[in-house]
């Protein structure tokens, strides 16, 4: 299992990863915005979880000036239920604490998504359609 950095060549990868969590955990009509999101050579950071050679998982996030932001985090469907979702959330924690000081990080998520959230220690702190959770990455801060 490899992490590494989002190139353009896997663009069609993650979209068909996307295309594999929707409709159960995205709405259809977010892929347009999935497309421009991987589409801007300006996007925060983003990676892939490669497993001999297929893209199986990717995810990136975004350091705001009080907090970090998980964002467009998914596992091909086929696969979850294996511990890979874990591993990449894992993996962009350790890069935020890397790179930040910041001590929240923030998700918004699907409902159906939120459990795997609250498993690994976020708390929804908003529920408008869409469900807001934050998780501190210190125990002391």
């Amino acid at each position: 299992m490899e992490i590494r950095p989002y190139e353009p060549a896997d663009r069609a990868a993650c979209l068909a990863v996307f295309d594999s969590n929707t409709p159960r955990y995205f709405d259809p009509a977010g892929r347009e915005a999935f497309e421009s999101f991987l589409a801007n050579a300006a996007r925060p950071p983003y990676f892939v979880m490669d497993h001999d050679g297929a893209i199986v998982g990717c995810g990136g996030y975004a350091i705001g000036p009080e907090s970090a932001t998980l964002g467009w985090g998914m596992v091909r469907a086929d696969l979850h239920g294996q511990g890979l979702g874990r591993f990449l959330l894992m993996y962009r924690l350790r890069e935020i604490g890397k790179v930040s000081t910041v001590a929240l990080v923030r998700v918004e998520t699907s409902a159906q998504a939120a459990g795997f959230y609250e498993k690994q220690g976020f708390r929804v702190t908003a529920e408008a359609g869409r469900i807001a959770m934050t998780k501190k990455l210190t125990v002391c801060a």
